[in-house]
């Protein structure tokens, strides 16, 4: 099994995990090759060069499959001009994966602002790697923790764009992604969908906002007609309590904070940032470039580490 893994902002602190994860998991795997800029592993750990997803002796040494940086990377200090690079390191993550070569793909974070300073039109990997896949407006996004896993309906957007864009559609079609997503990657038979509210209290009866009676409700009733376990409105701020969490397989939320901050709250370390709705697999670490800590040895490769076997387990299920 290999799976590519893409360089990420190189003054952020990818090449300090990727080089940690491959300490870590040199001898039990999984295996993965680093599509990235040879100086950038090669100043922390034995690397050997590869021509495609040819893992060679990753017990030994890092495998490398160079993407040539335009100007040096400074820890800390992102440079627009190595933007081409970074994309060409996913471009060539999902080339492999869609070729066969990789059976997964993990991309190490990305700064957004770095990307679109070099006019990059994405909002963020999720919507590249779905125009990469042909797959646009059937993506989603889901986090997973080993005690959460959670899919927002709106994604990288503001607030106030957020409710704006929520409608009844929309969390059906995100609804029904991540259903067929636990079945096909997570191999959870009979999926259990919690659809969260929207306002305080889950609107209180239209008191406190009607988008769960006029939006919500009609989306899980419809979910519901076709045989999908769907249940709520759920109050948001009680549905990620220890006994509400037993209850679902995944929440269902309307914006990307009202799904992250339970997560990241409960799991920062573990949690992992997975891609539904591709024909590929992709996952990544939950967190961001911490250009305040790159180069200062305290980045913490967990989440990476937890991408990676989490990245392997769904490449698995899929085979079966």
């Amino acid at each position: 099994m290999t799976i590519a893994l893409t360089m990420g902002d190189p003054s952020g602190i990818g090449p300090e995990i990727t080089v940690a994860a491959w300490q870590a998991l040199r001898g039990s795997g999984p295996a993965f090759v680093v599509l990235a800029d040879p100086s950038l592993v090669g100043a922390y750990a034995p690397m050997h060069i590869v021509a495609g997803a040819d893992l060679g002796r990753f017990a030994e040494t890092i495998p490398v499959l160079p993407i040539p940086l335009a100007a040096a990377a400074v820890p800390g200090a992102p440079d627009a001009a190595n933007a081409p690079a970074i994309i060409a390191s996913i471009e060539q993550a999902v080339r492999l994966a869609l070729s066969g070569a990789a059976t997964a793909i993990v991309t190490n974070p990305i700064s957004k602002a770095v990307l679109k300073s070099a006019g990059f039109p994405h909002p963020g990997h999720t919507e590249f790697l779905a125009a990469l896949t042909g797959t646009t407006g059937h993506e989603a996004m889901m986090l997973v923790a080993p005690e959460l896993r959670v899919v927002p309906v709106t994604i990288h957007v503001s607030l106030r764009q957020a409710l704006d864009m929520l409608t009844t559609e929309r969390i059906i079609e995100a609804a029904r992604t991540a259903q067929a997503a636990l079945r096909r990657d997570f191999a959870i038979e009979q999926p259990r969908l919690a659809i969260a509210g929207l306002n305080p209290h889950a609107g209180e009866l239209g008191h406190m906002g009607d988008e769960e009676q006029r939006i919500i409700a009609p989306a899980i009733a419809a979910l519901r007609a076709e045989g999908i376990d769907a249940t709520g409105p759920w109050p948001p701020d009680t549905m990620f309590t220890a006994g509400a969490r037993g209850k679902y397989d995944v929440a269902i939320c309307h914006y990307h904070d009202q799904a992250l901050i339970p997560l990241k709250t409960l799991d920062m370390w573990n949690g992992v940032n997975v891609t539904l709705g591709l024909p590929i697999v992709r996952t990544s670490p939950d967190h961001g470039t911490a250009f305040d800590i790159a180069g200062t040895g305290r980045a913490h490769p967990a989440s990476l580490i937890a991408a990676l076997r989490l990245a392997a387990e769904i490449a698995r299920n899929r085979n079966r």
